[in-house]
Parts: C-alpha cells; structure tokens; sequence
C-alpha cells in the first residue's frame, strides 16, 4: 500500500471514530438536557453521561449551545428518515396520513423531555420556521404527492395537496405542543386517531 493510500485509510479510520464519538456525545447531552434542562445542562454532566474527559467535548462543539442545535439536528434528521420509511410502507392515503402523523407523535412521546425543553427555549436556542420546513419539506411533498393522486382518482375531494399536506403537519405539531403542556395524559394512540379522523374527515367532505 502506497503512503497516498495508507493516509487514507487512516483518515477514514479517523471520521469512523470522531463520528462514533460525536453521536455518544449527542446522545449523551440530549439525555443530560432532558433531565435538567438547558441551563442546568452543564458540560461536566454532558461529559460524565458519554464518559469522556470535559476537554474532549471541545474537540467536537464550541459550546453547549452548539450541543443543543447538534442533539435538535440529528433527531429531526432521524425523524424525516423515520417519516419516509413509514409513508412508503403504506399503500392507501388514510394509512399514509396515519404514518406521516403517528410517528412525529410517537417520536415526541418517546423524548417527551427533550421535546418540551425544544418548544419551550426561545432566542438563540430556538429552531426557525424555515428550519422547521426545511426538515419536513421531504415528507411533506411525498404525502402532498399521494393526496394529489388520490384527488385524481376521486377518493377524495379536490384539495391543494401541498398546502393540505403542510396543514396536516401544522395540526400534528399542534398536537404534540398540546400533549406537552397538557397535564392530563392522554394515550397516544387516542391523540392520533382523533387527529385522522378529523383530518379525512375534512378530505373526504363534499363541497
């Protein structure tokens, strides 16, 4: 093996550790944050949860602030991922509308913590509308695309998909927010067929 190429392997050997590092200091701070809260969330705790040194998390993020944003990226990310997969497992509208739902809710349920601290923070900490549709804007056009076919075809009225499907999303983010200020504890499952039934049932209405 030339020096050119060992340099690369070593390079890539080098990513494959810093990424294997940097996702158990994200998972780390988002555990950390969910428990005490942004401004409790200080590095030392980050540091103890993923087992490094606290001078080993600089090497990664500048500042807890840059934690936070990095922990709210990777799980919108994995969120979009977990979106498209569920929307093109189903095959009708209805079951579509369900998964594009149910799994948003189901995520915010399952970081309830995480997610109430993300709603909550506002200013520097806070993610943007834009951000917010840039996240989505994915699974919004593919659901987008499945109501316009459905409009074609007659199963439901005419609607234009795309706002209809960024309603959908807004109703869902509705719902979560409601969920983490509500203090009774309603069951997930109770939340997400009320919100299908409302919303085919608004499709599925005559004009």
């Amino acid at each position: 093996m030339g020096e050119a190429a060992a340099g690369a392997a070593m390079k890539t050997k080098q990513q494959v550790v810093s990424e294997f590092r940097r996702a158990e200091i994200v998972d780390a701070a988002r555990t950390v944050f969910a428990r005490k809260g942004f401004a409790q969330g200080i590095m030392d705790e980050i540091a103890k949860e993923a087992g490094v040194a606290k001078g080993t998390l600089y090497l990664y993020f500048r500042s807890k602030t840059e934690i936070y944003k990095a922990v709210l990226d990777h799980d919108m990310r994995a969120l979009k991922k977990s979106t498209l997969e569920r929307l093109d497992a189903e095959k009708g509208l209805r079951g579509k509308i369900r998964a594009f739902a149910f799994v948003r809710l189901e995520r915010a349920e399952a970081n309830k913590e995480f997610f109430r601290i993300m709603d909550s923070e506002s200013g520097a900490l806070s993610y943007t509308r834009s951000q917010y549709r840039d996240w989505l804007r994915e699974p919004v056009l593919r659901l987008a695309s499945a109501i316009g076919k459905a409009a074609e075809q007659g199963k439901i009225r005419r609607v234009d998909p795309e706002k209809t499907a960024w309603l959908i999303a807004d109703i869902t983010r509705g719902t979560i927010q409601r969920r983490l200020l509500s203090q009774k504890e309603t069951p997930l499952a109770a939340d997400a067929e009320f919100l299908l039934d409302f919303i085919w049932a608004s499709l599925a209405a005559k004009l």
